[in-house]
């Protein structure tokens, strides 16, 4: 059994959700996550499962917390010290100009400077003092990108099309702080017109064929770009999320059931590019869209590298890619579809990683198996077993029958295949971190307004709040250890909530929630190698209602042995704190700030000017390792 048994828990569980309330009313508080002074540095993972962090010595967290802040700047605890590194704008290519606080740039000069709304990135390191960083830059904010607020010609969708993507740039240490070096001869920017190939069963087919691409092998551009994955033969992964919102028509459109479940519609999100692109005018190129909702492998090393679109990994809303090297050498890739009642996937790949011959693994992504998950809670728990169901013709269902005749049939409509097999619905399932002792696996569920409302996404113990308006965060454990096993055990780490307004029940938050630590909607998500595991958030900065007390977006540390957690930092308003990155000797983060004053909210962060999407370095006084 659990250790977590061992303490008492009462709840006051919702009436207008009967089932769940039955469950609930058999579970006290030793069913699940046990902070009292009994448990407090016993907690261990899963009954009749060995915790991968639990096995593990616990990390320490060397830091005063930090209190909550609505404050327009960025917080850190005291002995820490932090400054920008690279903004929206800065040139990054030769021939790039200084920032343009009045017209904030051109479609020419967005090309050779950093993108917008900075996410998910890598650090590779080159010597000891000088290294690459890769990025994503995952969308613009409209209302900064343009005086006027809207695009209004050619170029302003050129500037916005130059402005998405990954920014790929060379970082030099000097006295000591980590700068960007605009002159560093691995620089690029790529954008939503590189040129890069489709690779895997989906390359060639004709649903990803069009008039400029007859063969659907050729894509033009990333979009959309989350969250990231580093593979161990260095290279970056980055994700293709929200991309239906650059798609509009401009003619007759009917829209297929197809591209109803991946978000196409009519009307584009104001982007403006179906009017001067008609690569993304559905009217016109249907099939466009079909290209993309993938994985990109980029070689940040070889600026001049074509990157590659791993369709194998499924298309869907990707959030991040997480890899992990299975002890048989096979390579793991575990994936959140970042959207209400989307699932959670993985990818094991055909081939072996071989560390002795780095270049040998570069196609490691382009064959392999694709899951996706199903969790069954225990009777009256919020934990229980799990399973990875194979999407591929012919498997759990899967036929020409119904649409599914060709393993491309199933990659390209992965979300389908996914529903067609009864995978589980979640609240948003966002980034996936798995443990340094290759363990256990981590992922955020950011919340959901629809979980308990619509018919296809009941409450259950895997998402059990109705709307729940906070979000949680899920482990699992892979049954022996074994990361190409087809089970797994899950519990929850830790509901997000607010206690100080929801005094009993759910919403309150699990015990390891208090005044001191409140947030809402976990995003981003990594661990360091000492096994802290860091949480940004991505959530309702208003500081009223429900969120009264939490303040501006944070990033939290929390201790996955003992589930104590800790605020390390808040940032300026209305931005989302996203990315996490160190330098190799640790003691330098580097961190992402997204859209300060997002829809015009009063915000001048960083330099007292137009809100710029920012990278920013943290590190310590004293030189030590970062959060230690």
């Amino acid at each position: 059994m659990s250790n977590f048994d061992a303490i008492d828990w009462e709840l006051n569980p919702r009436p207008e959700t009967p089932d769940f309330t039955a469950m609930m009313e058999r579970t006290n508080r030793r069913g699940f996550l046990g902070m009292t002074a009994a448990a407090a540095g016993v907690l261990t993972f899963l009954s009749g499962s060995r915790a991968g962090a639990a096995d593990k010595a616990s990390p320490s967290i060397g830091f005063k917390a930090v209190p909550a802040s609505a404050a327009d700047s960025v917080v850190v605890p005291e002995g820490y010290e932090w400054s920008r590194l690279i903004s929206w704008g800065d040139p990054i290519l030769p021939g790039g100009v200084a920032f343009d606080e009045q017209t904030r740039g051109t479609g020419a000069t967005q090309a050779l400077a950093m993108g917008d709304n900075n996410d998910g990135m890598s650090f590779f390191p080159i010597s000891d003092g000088r290294g690459v960083i890769a990025v994503n830059n995952e969308y613009t904010n409209i209302e900064w990108l343009y005086p006027s607020g809207k695009p209004e010609n050619a170029d302003d969708v050129l500037k916005g099309q130059n402005a998405h993507g990954v920014a790929v740039f060379e970082v030099v240490r000097r006295n000591g702080r980590w700068q960007a070096d605009p002159n560093g001869q691995r620089n690029r920017r790529i954008t939503a017109n590189t040129p890069m190939v489709l690779t895997g069963p989906v390359a060639g087919t004709e649903a990803v064929k069009t008039s400029a691409d007859p063969s659907g092998t050729r894509v033009l551009g990333t979009i959309n770009n989350c969250a990231n994955g580093m593979t161990p033969w260095g290279t970056f992964l980055t994700c293709e999320e929200n991309f239906n919102g650059l798609f509009g028509a401009t003619g007759d459109f009917e829209q297929t059931a197809e591209q109803k479940r991946y978000g196409l519609n009519k009307k584009d999100w104001g982007y403006g590019w179906p009017k001067y692109d008609k690569r993304f005018d559905l009217s016109q190129e249907p099939n466009e869209a079909n290209r993309f909702g993938y994985v990109v492998e980029i070689d940040p090393m070889l600026p001049n590298s074509t990157p590659k679109k791993r369709t194998a990994l499924g298309r869907f809303k990707h959030e991040n890619a997480e890899v992990v090297v299975n002890k048989d050498g096979h390579v793991v890739v575990y994936m959140g579809d970042d959207e209400r009642g989307e699932h959670i996937y993985k990818f094991v790949s055909a081939g072996k990683y071989d560390p002795a011959n780095p270049r040998a693994n570069r196609d490691l992504l382009e064959n392999g198996r694709l899951f996706v998950a199903r969790f069954t809670a225990n009777d009256g728990e919020m934990k229980g077993t799990g399973q990875w169901i194979e999407l591929a013709p012919g498997k759990n269902g899967l036929s020409a029958a119904n649409g599914f005749a060709t393993m491309a049939d199933v990659l390209v409509n992965t979300r389908m295949a996914a529903t067609a097999v009864g995978a589980t619905t979640m609240d948003r399932p966002e980034w996936v971190a798995a443990h340094p002792n290759g363990g256990d696996v981590y992922v955020t569920l950011t919340n959901n307004k629809y979980r308990g409302v619509r018919p296809n996404q009941p409450i259950d113990g895997a998402n059990p709040r109705e709307k729940n308006p906070y979000g949680h965060i899920m482990r699992w454990a892979p049954v022996g250890g074994d990361h190409r096993s087809e089970r797994f055990n899950w519990d929850l780490f830790v509901l997000a909530g607010n206690p100080m307004v929801h005094r009993r029940g759910l919403l309150g938050g699990t015990p390891n929630i208090n005044a001191e630590n409140m947030f809402n909607s976990p995003d981003g998500l990594a661990f360091d190698p000492d096994g802290r595991m860091w949480i940004q958030s991505d959530g309702n900065y208003s500081n009223k209602g429900d969120f009264a007390g939490m303040g501006n977006n944070q990033m939290l540390v929390a201790n996955p042995v003992t589930g104590e957690i800790r605020r390390f930092l808040t940032g300026p308003v209305a931005c989302e704190i996203t990315g996490i990155s160190f330098s190799p000797d640790r003691k330098t983060m580097f961190v992402g700030i997204q859209h300060p004053g997002e829809d015009k909210k009063p915000s001048t962060f960083p330099l007292g000017g137009v809100p710029r999407s920012t990278i920013i370095s943290i590190w310590r006084k004293d030189g030590g390792i970062v959060g230690a």
